[in-house]
């Protein structure tokens, strides 16, 4: 049993095998005692309990789901609205269950158990008496990993309507904040997952998302570190929100040097209204604690996403290579240029064939057609199904583009259905891209998505899909809801999406679904339990690269990370690098090309042959292996990272180098992750001798890194045990 429960001291203890997390109740109100690393269940712990200043109040407890309006003048975690405008409620504790492995949450996607031994969830019930709400807090903590995972449960037990205005996920107070700093991901389309890391000061350090999707912006995860810590050393504490919509991440720091952090759904423009006995359930957040940095706190993450969130056939299977024609092509394509693009790639080694936008009603340009899912026989003559014939008689599968959340007001579905977009009656619509976002709150639409995609999905022998979605929500409400529920409408929208996902990628287990939102819009734990993978940004340049994948490490797997190699000067930033940095980094997460294959030199064919082939023997130690960051290309000229197996028997080092110096300094990488009583047979893709080394002498001293007097050079080692 990972839970420990002290009735008469109203004391809960979790714990794994390296943290405990406990909380004890206080006044009836579930305070925050601890959260680190491990404590042996004992007696002597009464000493952590909760103490706060005499006359100081419920404004200085540190508290687990925290209220507002009776004394804490702090962010809480909730706040319902009662019929007569009054927004106070004092929920107190009424009673506990513990129950082995993990329930699934209703409608929303969530992290799992296999064996009901892996983990345990602690319920603990809450109730206001005066109004009846009763808040279910769940923790689930996973035995052998230092995870928790925190989500509310919110019902209305009384006999009027109440409107929650507020739902948050997660509430942790840390009572010693003022050393701590946030760690968290921002950017903007085409260069996402920015690593940005700043100290908490007095007042809130907030990041959210009020886009209707997770964003571009900010990704849903922070971290909160000490000053002290580093990529291998001291505490960190993570964060990281199941969850595709808007949200919200917080951290408030009061004036006694007390920190808040919260984690949920947007509040902003947030409001449900909970009927006698409806409920509410909030998304996950997956709490991870660190004492051996932050490269430690990212494997947690890694393995537990891996294996525990992502789902189906390709969960643990070895990703294909594929080609992209997008990049190639754009709109301008045939079946017979396809084919030249396949039959090529089909001699490089390349497995997989993508078909991109462009194929379907008559989308020439990205201004029509969204929403007319059917073949364009102008482009196609043969449809779809003759090119899948064409693309599997090269040897390759096949691979088709969708954006299925979007119309076009120049669809034929719009003009039969312009009611069926997101839109307020009467106002101007938004568009972005000609395209507007169709209302997933309801049925008839989700059904006709499932239904013109299913329809080609039997046609055609499909292996892979790629769900694209292209602009933010506006004018955020629902001809189908009532005027009381328009608040719900983003979070309708995403619980459609999710019914949606969940249907068609059971009907259909035998595609790999990738998820894409311009690229890395949607990149979050949500879109990963129904796909596995998701194409990290719409910037294809190798040096931007570097900074992307880096950032997106921080939380999410390495087989998570779409990355492809694409033509020069990159059509994004107009780079020119070199083929072998571009393979490196894209090798360095799930590996594909993006441009027209036939338009190769003899020379560069030959590298490419030499890419995929390498990329076949390393594929299951990059996509599954321990990710170890060792240069961080935020901080200088440099990048590094590595993979080990899980026995320490084998590792890959990629290292990157992105501008040549006069007369450098001479570079070397210290190794991290490797076995020190073992030795390595060590082999570098620029030849030289092989040498062994002691895992020891690896990690303390490192290896040299060699560079031509060029920009954009890059290198590789393999690792063998001896």
């Amino acid at each position: 049993m990972s839970i420990h429960v002290r009735e008469q001291e109203g004391w809960f203890h979790l714990q794994s095998e390296k943290m405990s997390y406990i909380l004890q109740l206080q006044g009836g109100l579930p305070a925050h005692v601890y959260w680190g690393g491990r404590l042996e269940e004992r007696a002597s712990l009464k000493d952590l309990a909760v103490k706060t200043p005499e006359n100081a109040g419920i404004d200085r407890l540190p508290q687990e789901y925290p209220q507002y309006g009776s004394g804490d003048f702090r962010v809480p975690a909730y706040q319902a609205e009662l019929t007569d405008g009054t927004r106070v409620t004092e929920l107190r504790y009424t009673g506990y269950r513990i129950m082995p492995g993990k329930p699934a949450l209703d409608g929303l996607p969530a992290v799992y158990t296999e064996q009901d031994e892996e983990a345990d969830t602690l319920e603990l019930d809450l109730e206001d008496a005066y109004c009846g709400l009763k808040v279910t807090l769940l923790y689930t903590v996973f035995a052998q990993r230092n995870v928790v995972v925190r989500s509310a449960r919110l019902v209305n037990g009384g006999a009027a309507d109440l409107r929650l205005r507020r739902a948050l996920s997660a509430s942790v107070d840390f009572t010693e904040g003022e050393d701590l700093e946030m760690l968290y991901l921002s950017g903007s389309w085409s260069r996402e997952a920015a690593l940005k890391r700043r100290p908490l000061l007095a007042g809130g350090t907030r990041i959210d998302s009020k886009r209707g999707v997770s964003s571009h912006q900010f990704n849903p995860f922070a971290a909160l570190v000490r000053q002290d810590t580093t990529e291998e050393a001291g505490e960190a504490y993570g964060f990281s929100l199941v969850y595709s919509g808007g949200f919200e991440a917080e951290a408030e720091m009061d004036a006694f040097g007390s920190v808040r952090f919260v984690m949920g759904l947007n509040s902003f423009d947030f409001s449900w209204l909970l009927q006698p006995g409806e409920q509410f359930q909030t998304p996950e957040a997956v709490l991870v604690y660190s004492a051996e940095g932050i490269g430690d706190m990212s494997r947690t993450y890694h393995r537990l996403y891996r294996t525990r969130l992502c789902r189906g056939e390709y969960r643990d299977k070895e990703r294909p290579i594929l080609v992209n024609n997008w990049e190639a092509t754009y709109f301008n394509f045939n079946a017979d240029k396809l084919d030249a693009i396949a039959e090529e790639g089909a001699k490089l080694g390349i497995e997989l064939f993508v078909l991109d936008d462009g194929w379907f009603g008559k989308r020439d340009a990205d201004n029509s057609s969204l929403g007319d899912w059917v073949e364009d026989r102008r482009k196609l003559p043969g449809g779809l199904a003759d090119v899948a014939a064409r693309v599997n008689g090269a040897g390759l599968k096949f691979g088709l583009w969708f954006e299925p959340e979007m119309i076009s007001p120049d669809s034929e579905l719009y003009r039969k259905h312009p009611d069926w977009c997101i839109h307020v009656p009467g106002r101007r619509r938004t568009e972005a891209r000609w395209q507007l976002v169709l209302d997933y709150t309801r049925r008839e639409v989700r059904d006709y998505i499932y239904d013109a995609m299913a329809a080609i999905f039997k046609a055609v022998p499909i292996n892979y899909v790629k769900w694209d979605m292209n602009r933010y929500l506006t004018e955020i409400g629902s001809a189908e809801l009532p005027a009381e529920r328009q608040g719900e409408t983003a979070h309708r929208y995403v619980l459609g999406l999710y019914e949606l996902l969940e249907r068609i990628t059971g009907d259909f287990p035998q595609i790999l679904f990738e998820s894409c939102s311009s690229g890395g819009g949607r990149f979050d734990p949500g879109m990963l339990y129904y796909m596995p993978q998701t194409w990290t940004s719409d910037d294809t340049d190798g040096a931007e690269r570097l900074k992307i994948q880096y950032g997106t490490s921080l939380v999410y797997p390495v087989s998570a990370i779409g990355a492809h190699v694409s033509a020069v000067p990159n059509h994004q930033v107009g780079r020119i690098t070199p083929l072998e940095f571009r393979g490196d980094v894209a090798m360095s997460g799930n590996f594909g090309y993006e441009l027209d294959l036939t338009k190769f030199t003899d020379d560069e064919k030959e590298i490419v042959k030499r890419q995929i082939a390498d990329y076949k023997e390393v594929r299951s130690l990059v996509q599954t292996g321990d990710l170890y960051r060792l240069k961080n290309p935020f901080d200088g000229n440099e990048a590094a990272w590595m993979f080990v197996s899980a026995d320490k028997r084998q590792a890959l080092v990629y290292h990157f180098k992105v501008m040549a110096t006069p007369h450098p300094a001479i570079s070397s990488v210290k190794l991290r992750g490797l076995a020190s009583g073992l030795e390595y047979r060590v082999t570098s893709n620029k030849g030289g001798e092989t040498v062994v080394y002691g895992g020891d002498r690896l990690m303390r001293k490192g290896l040299a890194l060699s560079y031509a007097q060029q920009d954009y050079q890059s290198g590789w080692f393999k690792l063998q045990a001896e």
